[in-house]
């Protein structure tokens, strides 16, 4: 009684977990999780399938209420720490067009044999 049919996982359900753990932690695809988690393609299934039912937010959610009722998470928003893309330092306004050459500039001469020997 409890014994469930079929054939038994190869894998704990721990290793699998901390396979997803270090694949999230390293940025590394998914290819690239060590053997010792298990299969990368049974690490990426479970990561997925818990997704798609949304453990993962329920998670989320539980540790977030639970790190909030110690009061480890401050909810003020500081504005000092929020910074621009660096591309958006030289990004054009609105309603202004930059040229390249001012208006009013002239083209520059060209050098001809005898302004050089005027020039000298």
């Amino acid at each position: 009684m409890g014994a469930k049919p079929g054939r038994p996982p190869i894998w704990a359900r721990r290793q699998l977990i901390d396979g997803i753990r270090w694949r999230t932690r390293t940025g590394t695809p998914w290819r690239d999780v060590p053997e010792r988690y298990g299969p990368w393609g049974r690490v990426y299934d479970l990561f997925r399938r818990w997704q798609r039912d949304g453990t993962w937010q329920r998670i989320f959610a539980e540790l977030q209420a639970q790190a909030d009722a110690k009061q480890l998470i401050a909810w003020d928003v500081d504005s000092t720490v929020c910074r621009a893309h660096q591309h958006a330092a030289g990004a054009r306004k609105r309603g202004t067009c930059r040229s390249n050459r001012p208006v009013a500039s002239t083209p520059s001469r060209t050098t001809t044999g005898s302004d050089a020997r005027v020039a000298a």
